[in-house]
């Protein structure tokens, strides 16, 4: 390697990074400038991609985890030919490609960044794809910035990555002490950070991150590293090369102040162009017999009684079966998601994340980059600590499967920590999700197939408790779909439930039958996207709604059906029924009595509806 060109090559891309910043009047380029030299070497001579052919199996994969520094990775682009000056200098402009933090409108980039913690765990699942199942060459090298080292991300994805012994996986660490109000934790003392990555098996490597020799043997050193990942943790300088801002503290999150100076000071502007080395053949790994066949389902008697989470277990299995690029993360809760059978019968296909949700999910979108389909499962309360993941995966237009356990309070003695009451509405939240959740074992089996098949982030909703199974074995359960349970010409009243109250729903619009009150009771298995054709036809013909849900009343059920009216639609009376109070520890039946979801509480609120409607 020359390294007098590779200095060069560092001195244009912070020339590159302060001219994109002046065009756009925002962005990073003096944290960008820090990690030059670390991507002018990488890019001369480690990195080992085709820029032609993003998608090709045997690419290294470059994360910056450090997102704010995006001017740099757009100067790297331009000098791989990928992009031309024009482009760069659209930086953050309306419609460019080149965004204020990197996403994959680029196709050569995997995953958006920004949230800073992300990159580093999305490496780790990337890694993770490479050993198993798919046994492919690349190397995966991930950007960090010193400042994201106080995120717990960060340290989820260092303690997974040593337990695994990713010896592909290389983090670079731009330690250039300056955050955004003031120094980070460390400061530049970078044997404080690798002591703690060495604690977490790693193999650190400290070096002067402007020191292109030293640079160059520390990547030598970490592609030669065999049965653990790699830390190269870069002592460097904000703005370096530019008096006016280097090691500034102020320096932050702005363009510099005198660009057309601070490109003279650093040489003026060039046109280095580098011949990225081709990556090592590699082809897309086979799928084996059988694979792509519809799945054997399982299929459950009706009348028996069946937790929906023991469904989704056999469900994956046998969907596993018939896809091979299906993948199951779980958070060490496989005997209550069910998951564990998808691990004996798949085994490599089968990652066992831990209590580390973080990593979990960031794992899966590591993995959904290689074309894999990923389920990720745990607890429906535990997601929540995940949920930046989530936000980050739908900027990425990711495709992810999540799976929520012991949802609501009919998880029951266990008590509130352990019920998940916000899922709905934080799933539905996020941009284009999916968010499904099944009565039975015949219709959870179905939507795990439905999931699979789906583009985009699917969410699905499963009990701990046993319900009766109410659909035979092969019946459909279209995404957007409802099932009308109970109808007639003489209804006066829709229930619409989802998850375990249809059972409740059913019993109460039993006893109300048995008084001579008609009441339609509607399956919302899709929550979104709303049946919305079904609701406003209920609407037309009974004119009053209840609605009852295992979830707060914020954002769930309830508010799903009143959003099928927002477009101006005349909405029926609505009663929302949904849990009030915090619960405690009680039995399942207990719970959904005191939160006043059971079949007595519906055929009271229908009660109090048909009164009021007199």
């Amino acid at each position: 390697m020359d390294h007098n060109l590779v200095r060069e090559l560092g001195q244009q891309l912070r020339v590159d990074a302060v001219r994109a910043a002046a065009a756009a009047g925002s962005g990073h380029p003096a944290s960008a400038m820090s990690a030059a030299d670390l991507m002018a070497v990488l890019l001369a001579e480690y990195l080992r991609y085709d820029f032609s052919a993003p998608g090709y199996p045997g690419n290294d994969h470059l994360i910056f985890s450090k997102g704010h520094a995006s001017p740099l990775f757009y100067a790297m682009y331009r000098a791989a030919g990928a992009i031309d000056d024009r482009e760069l200098l659209s930086f953050r402009k309306l419609g460019s490609r080149l965004e204020g933090h990197p996403t994959p409108r680029l196709p050569w980039v995997d995953v958006a960044t920004g949230s800073l913690g992300l990159g580093l765990p999305v490496g780790v699942g990337l890694a993770m794809a490479a050993r198993r199942p798919q046994r492919l060459p690349y190397r995966v090298w991930v950007l960090c910035g010193d400042g994201e080292l106080a995120e717990g991300s960060m340290w989820e994805a260092f303690e997974h990555a040593g337990h695994e012994r990713l010896d592909n996986l290389t983090a670079i660490v731009d330690v250039s002490r300056p955050g955004q109000r003031g120094e980070t934790r460390h400061g530049r003392d970078i044997a404080a950070y690798a002591r703690r990555m060495g604690a977490f098996g790693w193999r650190t490597i400290e070096v002067d991150g402007h020191d292109v020799d030293a640079v160059d043997r520390a990547c030598a050193e970490a592609v030669s590293t065999q049965g653990q990942p790699v830390a190269m943790i870069a002592r460097t300088v904000t703005g370096k090369g530019v008096a006016a801002v280097e090691n500034a503290e102020d320096a932050h999150g702005k363009p510099l102040p005198e660009p057309d100076q601070a490109i003279a000071e650093l040489g003026g502007v060039r046109d280095i162009r580098v011949a990225v080395h081709p990556p090592q053949a590699a082809s897309e790994p086979p799928r084996p017999a059988g694979s792509g066949s519809r799945p054997d389902l399982p299929g459950y008697e009706t009348g028996e009684s069946v937790a929906t989470r023991t469904a989704v277990g056999e469900a994956l299995a046998a969907v596993g079966g018939a896809r091979a690029d299906v993948v199951v993360l779980d958070g060490e809760v496989g005997n209550s998601t069910g998951t564990d059978l998808f691990a004996r019968r798949h085994p490599d296909r089968f990652f066992e994340c831990y209590a580390a949700e973080q990593q979990m999910v960031a794992a899966a979108l590591g993995m959904q980059v290689r074309g894999l389909v990923p389920f990720a499962a745990t607890f429906a309360a535990f997601f929540t600590r995940a949920f930046d993941v989530v936000r980050m995966a739908a900027i990425s237009r990711a495709n992810l499967k999540l799976v929520g356990s012991n949802a609501g309070v009919s998880t029951g003695e266990d008590g509130p920590s352990q019920m998940g009451l916000e899922d709905v509405a934080m799933f539905r939240a996020v941009r284009g999700s999916v968010v499904l959740c099944p009565c039975d074992a015949n219709q959870t089996a179905a939507l795990v197939a439905e999931m699979a098949a789906a583009q985009g982030i699917s969410y699905l909703r499963v009990a701990g408790r046993a319900t009766p199974v109410i659909y035979e074995p092969g019946e459909k359960f279209p995404v957007g779909g409802s099932k009308v349970l109970r109808s007639s010409d003489a209804d006066l009243v829709t229930i619409v439930a989802a998850g375990v109250t249809v059972h409740e729903a059913l019993s109460a619009a039993g006893a109300l039958a048995a008084d001579g009150i008609s009441a339609r009771v509607i399956d919302l298995y899709s929550v979104k996207p709303v049946d919305t054709r079904t609701l406003r036809a209920a609407a037309e013909a009974t004119e009053s709604f209840v609605t009852v849900e295992d979830h707060w009343p914020e954002g769930g059920l309830g508010d799903a059906v009143l959003a099928a009216f927002g477009d101006g639609s005349q909405p029926p009376r609505v009663t929302k029924l949904a849990p009030h109070t915090m619960p405690g520890s009680a039995t399942p039946a207990e719970q959904l009595h005191v939160a006043g979801i059971d079949a007595k509480a519906i055929e009271a609120a229908v009660r109090a509806l048909r009164e009021i409607s007199r």
